[in-house]
């Protein structure tokens, strides 16, 4: 598989302020999203804007929405790019239970900020911190939806099958989350931010005991068709492979 390298439509902006610019209805943002991983930006809009269009698209629509504080980039995500991000979802999710290492995961929940101006839909968001797993729990508790009752996830992981045309790695640094997975169509990249802001590869994950060639592993190489006994095999060999390089 290789990264589509084509550049997206850019929907043009119109003479008038952005302020009175419409937002498009849902039957115009399929049309525009109608070639699954292509992405579309729309240039130069405002925060209310995006607020106004992510509040637009209803639950369940394939469309994602990210704002990196100038441009808005929207895309209809591909069955292969949902097999990909659903399988290191399992991953994560699975090595964690079988390791007795606490994680929640809030899926696909999109990330609205308005205190700086951004907002993203991580393919799959994770919290691993004790104290952000607490908040998480006390808000779930009281089947909170407001997305200011939650913190900003630990881990998040990116399924780009096409590159981004939007500064999506700065989103993630602004919302400091401490680790993101990303696979391009070819391979799976740890990316841990650093203190002065930047993301760098790194070997080894944060929160797990495991590197980025053995996650490629299991979610590019290893048979998934039977997703029980993928499944049981990972179990197996986190218990013999990773669970010996936890502390003691």
């Amino acid at each position: 598989m290789s990264s589509a390298t084509t550049h997206p439509p850019l929907v043009p902006l119109p003479p008038d302020s952005t302020s009175t610019r419409s937002v498009p209805s849902l039957e115009k943002l399929s049309e525009m999203t109608s070639v699954p991983d292509e992405r579309v930006v729309i240039p130069s809009v405002d925060w209310a804007f995006y607020e106004q269009l992510v509040d637009s698209i209803p639950e369940g629509a394939n469309i994602q929405v990210d704002y990196d504080g100038k441009d808005v980039e929207i895309m209809s995500p591909s069955p292969l790019h949902d097999g990909v991000k659903k399988l290191l979802g399992r991953f994560v999710e699975l090595t964690a239970e079988e390791l007795e290492i606490p994680c929640t995961g809030l899926g696909q929940t999109t990330w609205k900020r308005p205190e700086i101006h951004r907002g993203l839909e991580a393919d799959e968001s994770y919290f691993f911190v004790a104290e952000k797993l607490a908040t998480v729990a006390e808000a779930m508790t009281r089947r909170s939806a407001e997305i200011a009752d939650y913190p900003n996830p630990d881990l998040a992981i990116e399924v780009d099958l096409s590159p981004s045309r939007i500064d999506r790695t700065g989103i993630y640094a602004a919302l400091r989350v401490a680790e993101v997975w990303r696979f391009d169509g070819e391979q799976i990249v740890i990316d841990r931010l650093q203190t002065e802001g930047a993301y760098q590869p790194v070997e080894m994950s944060g929160f797990l005991p495991v590197n980025s060639q053995e996650i490629a592993r299991w979610v590019l190489k290893e048979e998934c068709h039977n997703g029980s006994l993928w499944a049981r095999r990972l179990r197996a060999w986190v218990r013999a492979e990773l669970a010996p390089r936890l502390p003691r």
